[in-house]
């Protein structure tokens, strides 16, 4: 997987704003080789014009080129309407797992003592959500249920990127399914973590039933984490990490996809935060989350210059925050585009530093 292009999905109102401030980061004259961006129109608008053509478009691009750096989006609550353009990607790219992790940002503090990063690794489908539905009988006597399904080669491919995430990153991994309550449905998971671990034995494993992994969170949050989890436990569990770190601007979310090998083969990155549509048009709003998932994007290729890249990008925006170049919202007086001009300049440095070592 190179970075040669990358499938830029366009958004809405500071979604489409922020898009902006991290492709300026990905120019050539910042990390010094070229990027062509495939642009799709993912906007509430078009969307609605093409009745989500332009989604399918755009999700078939992401499979082509490997990539994707998606803008926030408008999910409109009409049941009878366009929806959210992030189901239709998850399963028109084969995405698997999503990746979201917390980190702390400099100056900030954060809440429970927490300070290494935490990492949610979560399967993108199945579960709870796309379930069927119904209910029965009529009162008192109405029952409801729901018919759940996961598949072994989605635990198998949130297990294993878990512990590929960990040995990236000095982690440990943590928590799990309630696999003693649940041995068939929720033990598949657990089955397919400890056969990983069996795979990557150097990686310290501390199996947690979910319950118990939300009583020792904040404990255990001295060490770097990462936690797999299945599709809705993962998406409760990312909504409660990602400010333990006092602010969700350091945060970025990733779907993959996998070949047959369990190799991702197709990345699409986005910021974990939404719209904000009281900052449209003001340029106060924070594009680090989106200068990071640009960066995380150029971490997963096989280039070298990339994931150099990726990571000068990452350093130089948490470096810009800790030196006190920072957006409003982070206590600071900093514009949008004041601080991507910051993270440019220092990522140029960086690179050129780099180069002479």
């Amino acid at each position: 997987m190179n970075a040669s292009t990358i499938a830029a999905l366009e958004g809405d109102q500071t979604g489409q704003e922020l898009l902006e401030e991290a492709l300026r980061v990905l120019q050539q004259d910042v990390i010094g080789f070229p990027i062509e961006f495939d642009r799709y129109d993912l906007s509430l608008e078009k969307r609605r014009e093409t009745q989500n053509g332009v989604v399918y478009e755009a999700a078939a691009a992401i499979r082509n080129h490997g990539l994707g750096l998606k803008a926030a989006t408008i999910t409109p609550e009409g049941s009878g309407d366009v929806g959210s353009p992030n189901r239709i990607l998850r399963e028109e790219i084969g995405g698997r797992v999503i990746v979201r992790t917390g980190r702390r940002i400099p100056g900030v503090v954060p809440l429970g003592g927490v300070h290494a990063p935490i990492s949610i690794v979560r399967m993108a489908v199945g579960d709870a959500y796309g379930a069927k539905e119904w209910r029965e009988g009529e009162g008192e006597d109405e029952v409801a249920f729901r018919t759940e399904r996961i598949e072994r080669r989605i635990c198998h491919a949130v297990a294993e990127f878990a512990f590929r995430q960990a040995v990236r990153t000095g982690a440990k991994i943590f928590g799990g399914p309630k696999y003693t309550v649940s041995p068939t449905y929720e033990g598949m998971l657990k089955e397919e973590m400890d056969a990983a671990a069996a795979r990557h034995p150097d990686v310290p494993y501390e199996p947690q039933l979910i319950d118990a992994t939300f009583a020792l969170l904040v404990a255990s949050a001295g060490d770097p984490l990462v936690i797999p989890a299945l599709n809705r436990d993962g998406d409760i569990l990312s909504d409660l990490v990602l400010p333990l770190f006092g602010s969700i601007a350091g945060s970025e979310s990733l779907l993959v996809a996998f070949d047959d090998d369990f190799e991702p083969d197709a990345l699409m990155a986005e910021a974990a935060h939404g719209t904000a549509p009281s900052l449209e048009g003001k340029n106060v709003a924070n594009p680090m989350a989106m200068i990071l998932a640009g960066a995380v994007l150029l971490a997963h290729t096989d280039d070298e210059h990339a994931q150099q890249a990726g990571r000068a990008i990452r350093e130089a925006a948490l470096e810009a925050v800790a030196q006190g170049i920072r957006t409003a919202d982070l206590g600071g007086h900093a514009s949008t585009t004041e601080f991507t001009d910051e993270v440019i300049s220092r990522t140029r440095t960086k690179l050129e530093v780099w180069a002479t070592l």
